[in-house]
Parts: structure tokens; C-alpha cells; sequence
């Protein structure tokens, strides 16, 4: 079982003497805020259980609160122990602090890719990027400057490995696509070997008439730029095509007048959002939350691939029933 992947609230809480404990792995190297100290201690009812290695016995997550124990005299504190190799207990360290509490600076999030490439070289720039906080573009500027040689593959976020050349396999995924239109992304990733959005990106390239393998532009664009913050193009967030589809959907009485339908059409009305709306809300994004929020964006982009590979799979299983 790869230790990064623990669903951390299904751990079992324990408590542990403060004395045992060591803060020394941690990924925040600016330290402990005590504004942040405070707080907790102000606060009511009780703190939730910090992470620790079991191991090592390091706290993974949850310094402010070790902090805030010793500080009221406490012996003993609940905690989480987690298994596993030094390196992975770091990248859950990293993964809890991305996630919640006090988010870790840009710094430290960007110093936590680079010991994350070099000891877990096989990932994918995606899954480094989902475990820091930070954009898969930077991620592979980092990979790019701390000179690695590269893989012949890298595990994904899904845990699949695929090659980092993924062009042969593009190509592979455009032929049956043109063959067969109508098998769902599931089937072609599965025959060809790359992932369902891979698929997915192919697909859409052929519809627009472009070549299924990316032209350059991609890793141009993750290129540093003496325009750094150009404003984002987010013009066809909200085509008139999609609109009207939306607006058909509204009127279908089978989603209209259920209570899954209901909350489908809401969720698809609340992304269909214009370019300038977009924008406000990129904007409107506190700088120190920028990975949380990112994190978050990830996640759901994740959550509707999936979505959109059953709902294509089950279309093709009633159509062929």
C-alpha cells in the first residue's frame, strides 16, 4: 500500500507524551508563527490530533498545536501514526499542510517539489504538483532546473504509470477514436495505455482539427516569462453553444423536476461562468490561500473527469444493452 495515499481520518487516535515527539522534519522551515500559537490556545474545545511518524516519531502536521500543548503544561497529546518510509511521511507532511491550518509559504511549498523530485523521481509533475500546492508548470521548471535526467515513466496521481513521452500513445488513442467514435474514454485508455484525460484532451484535439499530440505550445507556456502575471484567457469559459445546451437542460422535465437533477443543473449552471467572471475570482483569491484553493480547483477537476467517464461508460452499456 503507497503510504501517501492513507486517508489520514481513518487512522486510529492514540495519545503520546509530549517528550517522544520530535519537530524536526517539518516542511514550514520559517518555524512556528505565535500569532497562530495563540489562537489555538484561545480557542475552545479541543484540538484535533496531530500526524506523526511512527518510525521516526516525527510530528508530520500539527506543530502549532504541539506548540500550544507545551505551552499549557500538557504531557500527553492525541495523535495519528502513520507508517511508512521517511520520504513518503514528508510528502504527507507537506500534503497536510498544503491542505489546511496555516498554509505553507509559495517558499516552502516550492522547496518541498524539489526534495519531493528527488526522492520520488519516478511522479508525474501533476502529482507533485497536487501534493505541494503549486502548478504542475512550475513543478516542471524546478524538475527542469535541478537538472534531472528524466524517466522512461512516472507514476501518476491515479497511481498509473505512464511514459513520460506520451505522444506514441496519443497517437495510438486518435486512431481508434477515428475508427470507432463511440467508445467511451475508459475503453480507449485502457487499450492504448494512458489515462482517460489524455483520451480526453485527443479527442478534443480532433474535433477542433488539431494534431493529438501537443504542438510545443504547452511546454512553451510553462516556460518563465517576463510577463509572469498576464491576465489569463478565460474567453471560452462560457460559449454561446454550451449556454444553450445549458439552457435545453433546464427545460428537460427528467432533471427539472427531480431532486438529482436539480442539483446537477445547479452545480452546471455555477461553472458556467464567463471569461470575466472567471477573472473577479481568480483576483479575488487571497495570495496566502492560493494553494489551498488550487488544491481544491485540482480536486474537482479530478472529481468531474470521473464523472464525465461514467456517464460515457453508461451510455455505451445501455446503448449496446
Amino acid at each position: 500500500m503507497d503510504p501517501t495515499r492513507v486517508d489520514i481520518v481513518t487512522l486510529p487516535i492514540v495519545e503520546i507524551e509530549l517528550s517522544r515527539l520530535s519537530s524536526v522534519f517539518s516542511p514550514r522551515t520559517s518555524g512556528e508563527d505565535p500569532e497562530h500559537v495563540e489562537t489555538l490556545l484561545s480557542a475552545e474545545g479541543e484540538l484535533p490530533p496531530i500526524l506523526v511518524h511512527r518510525p521516526t516519531m516525527q510530528v508530520l502536521d500539527g506543530l502549532h498545536r504541539l506548540r500550544a500543548a507545551r505551552v499549557r503544561g500538557d504531557e500527553k497529546i492525541t495523535a495519528r501514526l502513520v507508517d511508512g518510509t521517511e520520504s513518503d511521511a514528508f510528502v504527507l507532511a507537506v500534503e497536510a499542510n498544503v491542505r489546511h491550518g496555516l498554509p505553507l509559504s509559495l517558499a516552502d511549498r516550492k522547496r518541498a517539489a524539489v526534495q519531493i523530485i528527488g526522492t520520488h523521481p519516478q511522479w508525474s509533475d501533476r502529482r507533485v504538483a497536487s501534493a505541494t500546492g503549486i502548478s504542475a508548470g512550475t513543478v516542471a521548471d524546478l524538475r527542469r532546473h535541478g537538472g534531472e535526467n528524466g524517466n522512461e515513466a512516472r507514476i501518476g496521481r491515479d497511481g498509473r504509470i505512464r511514459p513520460v513521452d506520451g505522444s506514441e500513445g496519443r497517437k495510438l488513442a486518435a486512431e481508434l477514436i477515428r475508427s470507432d467514435p463511440g467508445l467511451s474514454l475508459r475503453k480507449v485508455a485502457k487499450q492504448v495505455g494512458i489515462s482517460p484525460e489524455t483520451v480526453r484532451d485527443v479527442r478534443g484535439r480532433l474535433e477542433r482539427g488539431e494534431s493529438p499530440t501537443p504542438d510545443g505550445s504547452r511546454r512553451l507556456r510553462a516556460e518563465p516569462q517576463p510577463l509572469r502575471w498576464a491576465e489569463p484567457d478565460f474567453g471560452r469559459a462560457a460559449d454561446r453553444d454550451r449556454l444553450a445546451v445549458l439552457e435545453r437542460l433546464k427545460a428537460d422535465p427528467a432533471l427539472r423536476l427531480t431532486e438529482a437533477g436539480r442539483i446537477l443543473l445547479r452545480m452546471l449552471a455555477m461553472h458556467s461562468l464567463d471569461g470575466q467572471e472567471w477573472g473577479r475570482i481568480l483576483h479575488g483569491v487571497p495570495p496566502h490561500l492560493c494553494g489551498v484553493v488550487a488544491g481544491f480547483a485540482r480536486d474537482h477537476v479530478r472529481v468531474w473527469g470521473t464523472f464525465a467517464d461514467h456517464l460515457e461508460n453508461r451510455a455505451t452499456d445501455l446503448a449496446a444493452g
